[in-house]
């Protein structure tokens, strides 16, 4: 076994064990080892030393580690399973829309402050989340393990976003920055981008991910470059803190919404304002695009199911929902500026909304600790989640994988299949389930999976 380890790892094994041991008070066999390995000149005195400790870190590592693998292992028992039974579940079963319930499958608990944003990394199993405590915790979402806490503001940190490939990290604050982190690099801060004049309340990046855009307390948003840090581009027009800012998926056009008590939608190619948005009563917290899978519902709901086919909106834009301090909920046509429906039912402000990946549900977030599901088609809310025991701040829905690979290549379409690649091996593609996280004023993230 030793063959395995270069000298170099040899002596730092030996070390690393010398500094256990020595921790440990086994002071005849640390006497003895140092002998045997000819390391009698070994100290303990440097607790900066890399070996310090290191045994320790490897160990519970590997036991983390073989938790994760006798997990997978047993998904992927189960699946192959699954596979072989004659009376498999049929696509229309295993394929039901995921609704959140009681209880959680995980409470992520570390931060000293309100939970502000949180985000999934596209890739891995990984959460972000963003405190008024001027950190952002990156939790392996899975075990409920929190991974690192990324240092760097000075004060609340109000946003926090992946881009499509999970390469960067990106957080603003009220200490007036945004800062750009590697997230393959042990999240380093590799740019910290300087120009807006009061808090940035929100950042995302744009979907080609060479751009980033953020909102500010300045009544601004602005555009900036990724490679270089140059802000490129300033919108303005909103009289009031502009307290949310997303960018379409085909990033065309950029939804805004602010203390002005409206929702501006911008073509992200000239800044000019494409709609404005009026109707709520108070100030405007979140505001999100609806999915292109969503429109068959907001149609039937808005009567226009009849609507010629030519003449139905098929890009992303097209309709919108804000939740306001007026405790609603708005669904708008984004080309007229018209509102479609006024959801009602939350006793507090609402502060984050998100589309069910199924298109079909809107789910919304409120002061008043619940999370509420509204059947977008019917126009009614069909069940609410008693969340947190605070203020529930923020939500957001990523995707995991839950069976192994087996064959010759993996997908992530939402389903398995079991087909015949080109070389005649089986292609086994990976079934994917959605998970909902929320965060709250309690300093807790919750994570709700099937």
């Amino acid at each position: 076994m030793s063959g395995l380890l270069s000298e170099r790892q040899k002596d730092e094994l030996h070390k690393s064990m010398l500094s256990y041991l020595h921790s440990a008070g086994l002071r005849e066999t640390y006497d003895a080892l140092k002998r045997e390995t000819d390391n009698a000149d070994f100290e303990v005195d440097d607790p900066k030393a890399k070996w310090v400790g290191l045994l320790e870190k490897k160990w519970t590592s590997v036991i983390r580690l073989q938790k994760k693998i006798m997990d997978l292992e047993s998904r992927n028992a189960a699946l192959i399973q699954e596979l072989a039974s004659p009376h498999r579940p049929t696509a229309s079963s295993s394929t039901a829309p995921f609704i959140p319930r009681l209880p959680a499958r995980q409470t992520l608990t570390s931060h000293r402050s309100p939970i502000t944003k949180i985000a999934f990394h596209p890739v891995w199993t990984v959460l972000a989340s963003a405190s008024e405590d001027a950190t952002v915790k990156v939790w392996d979402w899975e075990g409920g393990e929190l991974e690192r806490t990324v240092k760097g503001h000075t004060k609340a940190v109000m946003d926090v976003d992946f881009d499509q490939r999970g390469t960067f990290m990106v957080t603003c604050s009220t200490d007036l920055t945004i800062k750009l982190w590697d997230t393959s690099n042990e999240y380093t801060n590799v740019k910290t981008l300087h120009g807006h004049d009061h808090s940035v309340s929100a950042v995302r990046f744009t979907p080609s991910g060479d751009m980033l855009v953020s909102a500010s307390r300045d009544k601004t948003m602005r555009v900036w470059e990724v490679a270089s840090g140059y802000c490129v581009r300033t919108f303005s027009g909103h009289s009031d803190w502009v307290r949310e800012v997303v960018p379409s998926d085909d990033g065309r056009w950029l939804l805004s919404c602010s203390s002005d008590q409206t929702a501006r939608v911008w073509d992200f190619s000239n800044g000019e304002t494409k709609a404005e948005l009026r109707g709520h009563e108070h100030v405007v917290e979140c505001a999100v695009f609806a999915p292109v899978n969503t429109y068959p519902s907001i149609r039937e709901l808005a009567g226009l199911q009849n609507t010629p086919a030519e003449s139905r909106p098929k890009s992303p834009g097209a309709y919108i929902a804000t939740g306001s301090r007026d405790k609603s909920i708005r669904l708008w046509d984004a080309q007229t500026g018209q509102c479609l429906r006024i959801f009602t039912g939350h006793d507090n402000w609402v502060r984050a909304l998100v589309f069910h990946p199924s298109g079909k549900y809107l789910l919304s977030a409120s002061d008043d600790k619940t999370v509420r599901i509204w059947d977008i088609a019917q126009g009614r809310c069909t069940k609410t989640i008693e969340a947190h025991g605070h203020f529930v701040t923020c939500m957001a829905w990523g995707r995991a994988g839950v069976g192994g690979t087996v064959g010759a290549a993996a997908g992530g379409d939402g389903k398995v299949n079991g087909t015949a690649g080109a070389n005649g091996a089986a292609v086994q593609e990976v079934r994917r389930v959605n998970v909902l996280a929320t965060g709250s004023v309690d300093q807790t993230v919750k994570i709700w999976t099937p």
